[in-house]
């Protein structure tokens, strides 16, 4: 499974904290405008709205029109996505553990079993 251009995009956006934040606080509490999700944040407006761009760029949030209003939510799909991906790359991981511990396993000779006792005596 190879990283595609919108996970490349979508590990980009979570690599920074306050984005992070704001998925979680989306998750938590659904659909929030910009003014509910920039509450918590010790930033401008225009820097939460520059968060929310790259997060939407990344397919990682949706943003409506509501009269004034320009709520947001969460896109759980695209974090679906990445998920699968780390998934996939974890399972990978074990096996070439499994496979390297086998092979030490049946690479022991009785002569290195035999240095292991000594190390104890020592």
């Amino acid at each position: 499974m190879q990283l595609s251009q919108d996970l490349i995009q979508t590990f980009g956006a979570l690599g920074d904290p306050t984005r992070m934040a704001i998925l979680g606080r989306l998750a938590a509490r659904g659909e929030l405008t910009v003014q509910e999700i920039a509450e918590p944040f010790a930033m401008s407006l225009p820097a939460v709205s520059q968060h929310l761009k790259v997060l939407e760029r990344a397919g990682l949030i949706a943003r409506g029109r509501d009269g004034q209003k320009r709520p947001c939510s969460l896109r759980a799909e695209r974090l679906a996505e990445a998920t699968r991906w780390l998934n996939h790359t974890r399972e990978a991981w074990e096996a070439r553990f499994d496979r390297l511990e086998r092979f030490l396993a049946t690479t022991e000779t009785p002569q290195s079993a035999e240095t292991k006792g000594d190390d104890h005596e020592r």
